[in-house]
């Protein structure tokens, strides 16, 4: 080799040695940075039930009274079950609309008896009988409240909870609420309730999507002194660990009989609407609120026909073939993605019913629902969707500011 080029080689081999060296290092940051972004397994959430040691020895020789249904699980035993066999000392099940069990329809009068698997006497907290009396709580230290809602005021489970905490106050008897997901907790929309159209189906200020769990909705119901006279319920919630109100939340057990699936309870706010109305939403068929029709309705491209079963024992057009829509084929992520209160299906549903004289039922249940009277009579003015929400503007961002005094999650 000329000695001549001998430094210009080894100029060349550090500078290649250089550029591997560089090139090791730039593929080791990238894959740094690579694995920096890859999401990790998101923690499951655990419901406030879940969590004992939270709240089991609040309950050490106490005697306690709960308010459950079948949703008030603990995995696969009920919480009923599971507190008994930690030796609490249930003395009585309270059971809200539908029964201990979920088996009953809705506005179906529930009668009192004993838990079969227990003896535990069971009190129904629905009919004529929705409030626990002095008697109920009589020798009771707490009551504890773990029942599924779906977040829409006119599910009635919110009403016995305020029902709950009344009574509570009004006997010094402690309440705690196990609390649950919403799966319509990711937003708030609607109509806010004007007291004059207060009932069992609407009774606190809200709109008809709150965006709350049970606990948060309690805690505003004693922070907005919406209890009689403005007396406090002594309240404990057990809240939801890794949740947050963007938390998507299919429930392993169906809240009641005709809400069947998670489908059904995210079009549940919009076509409950409908049952102040001519028109069915399919109960008695097992598509409940995924669908709407009527006999006479003539712009439907589906039809079905509602039977006597379980959850309903006497359906909206019974045996008769109701035509209509059928809302399975939306996607559930834009469902749940396109998030709203959607009144595109009662204003078209209206628009072409042929005798709109007979759409919304006479005894304006209608106006319970909704929570006023404007909504329906936006709706026969012949109002867009646009325009009728446009109404709910300032009410919903005054119920937005006084909700976030109350929201855990």
């Amino acid at each position: 080799m000329n000695l001549k080029l001998i430094p210009t080689v080894l100029f060349l081999v550090l500078l290649l040695v250089q550029c591997t060296q560089t090139t090791t290092s730039e593929k080791a940051d990238s894959t740094d940075k690579v694995l920096s972004v890859v999401p990790k397994t998101i923690p499951a959430i655990e419901l406030g039930a879940a969590q004992m040691d939270k709240y089991i020895r609040l309950l050490n020789g106490k005697r306690v009274a709960l308010v459950v249904n079948q949703t008030s699980r603990i995995g696969d035993s009920h919480l009923v079950d599971t507190l008994i066999s930690k030796g609490v000392n249930v003395q009585t099940i309270f059971a809200p609309e539908h029964g201990f069990r979920g088996k009953a329809d809705a506005g179906e009068k529930v009668a009192d008896g004993k838990d079969v698997a227990t003896g535990i006497p069971l009190i129904s907290l629905y009919g004529k009988h929705k409030k626990p009396t002095a008697d109920d709580l009589k020798d009771i230290d707490w009551v504890l409240f773990d029942v599924q809602d779906v977040g829409a005021r006119f599910y009635t489970y919110i009403s016995t909870m305020h029902n709950v905490m009344e009574a509570c106050a009004e006997h010094q008897v402690k309440l705690m609420v196990l609390d649950r997901p919403n799966p319509n907790g990711h937003y708030v929309d609607g109509p806010v309730l004007d007291p004059a159209f207060k009932s069992f189906v609407g009774m606190h200020p809200v709109p008809i999507v709150h965006g709350m769990t049970v606990g948060e909705y309690a805690r505003m119901i004693n922070g907005e002194n919406w209890l009689k006279e403005g007396i406090q319920c002594s309240l404990t919630v057990v809240p939801i660990k890794q949740y947050t109100h963007k938390t998507a939340y299919e429930l392993p057990v169906k809240p009641s009989p005709n809400l069947p699936n998670i489908r059904s309870i995210y079009l549940y706010p919009s076509l409950c609407l409908f049952e102040g109305t001519a028109m069915s939403v399919g109960r008695g068929t097992n598509t409940q609120f995924q669908i709407y029709g009527h006999p006479d309705y003539t712009e439907g491209d589906y039809q079905f026909t509602p039977v006597r079963m379980e959850g309903a024992k006497y359906p909206k057009h019974q045996d008769k073939i109701c035509f209509g829509k059928d809302l399975r084929n939306i996607p559930i992520a834009d469902l749940r993605g396109n998030h709203g209160f959607n009144l595109r299906y009662i204003i078209e549903a209206y628009q072409n019913f042929k005798d709109k004289d007979q759409f919304f039922l006479k005894n304006l249940f209608f106006d319970k629902l909704a929570g006023t009277d404007q909504l329906r009579q936006q709706i026969i003015a012949g109002q867009s969707e646009a325009e009728i929400k446009a109404s709910w503007t300032a009410d919903l961002e005054a119920f937005k500011a006084k909700r976030a005094k109350y929201l855990m999650y």
